[in-house]
């Protein structure tokens, strides 16, 4: 359908599966922190397409390189190399691999496997931990397990909602992938107990997304590393969502001063251009992964490398991480401050990411989400009345402060008798 037909109030054709239930705007162009929608309105993205857009809708140094590379090679597959593939590996080694375990000075101890998306990545990171037990460990064939965590969102692959506790990602999707445990988020003795002579993988995120930016208590992480190398498994932290700037330093597991085994990384590693994730961590663990055993036709091409590369560059500078921390600390003495005045029910976050919880009363997290898109804001519920914000950390202070003041607005009316 055409742009004008959508302003003309044309039926849409019912031709796209309903997977999704979008909020009733279409968007048509893009910048910074700003969209504009087929009718010429613009809004304040607050979502940042869920963390996707880290540096914001096309970044000048993002597109630049997106549109050089496409005027020299765009796909070559793993059959061939490239001229980007081992210099992009090379930039995320250094960039990360000194936040994993074994990573050493620069990296030189981490490896890299580029893949596409962000549940790919989890993928190849259960795949590796499985093979590395069997391999390494010497767990009997078939009988490898993975403790995850309660209110996760790793991806909506077969395998990977078959250890999902949310009904609509796992309903109707059954027979499910075996071999996970389930243990409470943030409680590390049930990790213990969960963890037996067959256990390859701890598998969490260091801060949950999708339940509503979960943050755990201090010691979690912590304690985590201590209990996994303690007992010869292998830490997976998946930062998809965390990773790459969100919460103020370029992993969140730096929070704590923890260094996992494998990172999984996705969505802002893209830019907001192109699907780009990788699996990044100690290099005897990823060398179990030999010819054959595992791939993918578009991981690591030419244009994702580019972009990749380009993102790193970006985070190299320490620049979008000092945004997110300093912005953060107004952005969350302003939610605290809508909490005191009851307006919102709890808020939590680190960095500029929050979930912010409505009380049930006054509505959904669908409802708030509509008042703010009146105001001219976006942003996404995530299950019940809970929110989820997360601007770009390129976001101005002022943008910033007319996106709070907006919320502070829709709260305010959702509160009064209507």
């Amino acid at each position: 359908m055409t742009a004008q037909g959508l302003r003309s109030g044309t039926p849409r054709a019912d031709s796209l599966a309903h997977n999704y239930h979008p909020l009733p705007v279409t968007v048509a162009t893009a910048e910074g922190a700003w969209v504009t929608d087929v009718a010429g309105r613009r809004y304040l993205d607050l979502l940042a397409g869920y963390s996707a857009l880290n540096f914001g809708h096309r970044h000048p140094a993002l597109v630049d390189a997106a549109v050089r590379q496409l005027g020299r090679v765009t796909l070559t597959s793993r059959a061939f190399d490239h001229d980007l593939l081992h210099p992009f590996a090379d930039a995320l080694a250094r960039l990360v691999g000194p936040l994993t375990a074994g990573g050493g000075p620069e990296g030189r101890g981490a490896m890299v496997l580029p893949m596409n998306t962000g549940a790919e990545a989890v993928e190849t990171a259960i795949k590796t931990a499985r093979k590395w037990g069997y391999d390494v460990r010497g767990v009997p064939p078939g009988e490898a397990t993975i403790v995850v965590a309660t209110g996760n969102f790793h991806g909506r692959t077969t395998t990977i909602v078959s250890f999902s506790d949310d009904p609509d990602a796992l309903r109707g999707f059954d027979p499910y992938t075996p071999g996970f445990r389930t243990v409470p988020y943030g409680d590390v003795d049930a990790v213990a107990d969960a963890v037996d002579d067959t256990t390859v993988a701890v598998l969490m995120e260091p801060v949950q997304g999708e339940s509503g930016v979960v943050v755990p208590p201090d010691g979690f992480w912590p304690a985590l590393r201590e209990l996994t190398a303690a007992r010869d498994v292998l830490l997976v932290a998946d930062e998809v969502q965390s990773g790459l700037g969100r919460t103020g330093t370029t992993l969140a597991c730096e929070l704590w001063g923890v260094r996992p085994d494998l990172v999984t990384l996705g969505k802002a590693l893209g830019g907001g251009i192109l699907p780009v994730s990788a699996v990044v961590g100690r290099r005897d663990v990823l060398e179990v992964l030999t010819p054959g055993t595992h791939g993918s036709t578009f991981g690591g091409n030419p244009l994702a490398c580019a972009v990749g590369l380009a993102v790193v560059d970006l985070l190299a500078t320490g620049e979008p991480q000092a945004r997110a921390r300093a912005l953060g600390e107004t952005f969350h003495a302003r939610l605290a401050a809508l909490v005191g005045a009851g307006l919102l029910d709890g808020a939590r976050g680190v960095g500029l990411w929050a979930g912010l919880d409505l009380d049930p009363a006054r509505g959904t997290g669908r409802d708030l989400c509509e008042a703010l898109l009146a105001r001219g804001v976006l942003a996404k519920d995530t299950h019940g009345s809970t929110i989820r914000i997360a601007p770009p950390l390129t976001v101005s202070a002022e943008d910033l402060d007319l996106g709070l003041s907006a919320l502070e607005d829709a709260l305010t009316w959702l509160a009064s008798p209507r």
